[in-house]
C-alpha cells in the first residue's frame, strides 16, 4: 500500500537549524571582484579551486546546502564573508550580488511560490528569473525570518527532492529496518551506499556516513555478499548499479515483496524510503544492475 512520507516537526526544526549555514559564500568572476574592490577588507577571497579543495569548505552541510554540483565551472573566485558583510553594503550592490548567485546557479536561492501565503521579503534579497521571483537565503536574512516562512519554504523545497510516497511496511521486515524506513535523516551526509550498508550490518551508525563506491564494495566483501548471475531476487539480496566503467552510481537492499530499503542523495531531504521495484528500476535504467547475495558460510 502507498502511504505519504512526511518528515516529523522535530525533523524539520532541525533542518531549519542547519540549511543556511552561519558563513556566507559568494561565487564570483574576476570582473565581479573588481566592482566590489572597495569592500573587501573583511572577507577572505578563495580562487575557485583551493576553495573546493578545503577540508572546512567541504564539510556536508555546505557542500548540501550552496549545491556545490549546479554552480557554474566558469566561477574563478569564493567570497567567504561573516553573516554582516552583505547588509553592510548598499541595498543596490546587495541586489546585485544576490543576482549573480541566481545566474551562476547557487543553493540556497528558493522561489516565493513556495510559500502558500505571501511574505514581504527585503527587496535586495529578491531576483527575477524567466517571470519566476526568488529569495536569495543568507545567514542574516535567514535568522530574522518568522518560523512558520522557514517551516513552509523548507517543506515546499523539500518536495523537489522526494515526492514523499512510500510503501507501507509489515511484521515480517526487520526491526532495525522499520525503525528508519519512510523516516527522514536530521543531518546530511548519508547517501544509498551507507543505507544499503547499514540494511546489511545492521550498524545504525553507518546510515550517516558519505560512503564511496569502493568503500562500498569492500563493506559488502566484509558482510559476505558476493555477485550473482542472476536476475531473479531474493530477501536480503544487494542490487547494486553501475555506469559503463563499472563503477557503483546506486544500489537498494531488497526486503523481499519486491520492496526495498533505498535512500537517494545524501542531503537531509532524500528520506530513508520504501520503493518497489519497478519504480527502482526506472529511476536507474540508464545503468546496469548487478545482483550481490549474501554467502551462506559452512
Amino acid at each position: 500500500m502507498v502511504i505519504m512520507v512526511e518528515p516529523s516537526a522535530e525533523r524539520i526544526g532541525r533542518w531549519i537549524d542547519a540549511y543556511v549555514p552561519n558563513k556566507d559564500l559568494f561565487f564570483l568572476r574576476e570582473e565581479h571582484l573588481i566592482k566590489l574592490e572597495m569592500h573587501l577588507n573583511d572577507v577572505l577571497i578563495f580562487p575557485s579551486k583551493e576553495f573546493f579543495r578545503h577540508s572546512s569548505y567541504n564539510q556536508i552541510q555546505f557542500v548540501n546546502s550552496f549545491e556545490y554540483w549546479k554552480i557554474d565551472k566558469e566561477i574563478q573566485y569564493v567570497l567567504v564573508a561573516n553573516p554582516n558583510w552583505l547588509c553592510s553594503l548598499s541595498s543596490e550592490m546587495q541586489k546585485w550580488i544576490n543576482h549573480i548567485q541566481r545566474t551562476v546557479h547557487r543553493g540556497l536561492i528558493l522561489p516565493t511560490s513556495l510559500l502558500p501565503t505571501p511574505y514581504t521579503f527585503p527587496e535586495e534579497h529578491l531576483v527575477k528569473d524567466q517571470g519566476e521571483e526568488y529569495v536569495v537565503l543568507h545567514s542574516k536574512l535567514w535568522s530574522k525570518l518568522p518560523y512558520k516562512v522557514k517551516l513552509d519554504l523548507l517543506k515546499g523545497h523539500a518536495k523537489k527532492w522526494d515526492d514523499w510516497n512510500g510503501y507501507a511496511l509489515d511484521d515480517s521486515i526487520p526491526s532495525h529496518l522499520q525503525r528508519y524506513a519512510n523516516t527522514f535523516p536530521a543531518e546530511g551526509g548519508g547517501n544509498c551506499l551507507a543505507a544499503t550498508l547499514f540494511a546489511v550490518s545492521q550498524q545504525e551508525w553507518i546510515l550517516n556516513e558519505w560512503v564511496h563506491p569502493e568503500t562500498f564494495v569492500e563493506g559488502l566483501k566484509r558482510a559476505h555478499y558476493v555477485m550473482r548471475d542472476t536476475e531473479e531476487l531474493r530477501t536480503g539480496d544487494v542490487v547494486v548499479w553501475m555506469d559503463a566503467n563499472d563503477i557503483v552510481q546506486h544500489a537498494s537492499y531488497h526486503m523481499g515483496q519486491d520492496l526495498f530499503f533505498n535512500k537517494d542523495g545524501q542531503t537531509f531531504f532524500n528520506p530513508w524510503k520504501v520503493i518497489d521495484w519497478k519504480t527502482l528500476k526506472l529511476e536507474w535504467a540508464r545503468y546496469t544492475y548487478k545482483v550481490y547475495r549474501k554467502e551462506i558460510l559452512t
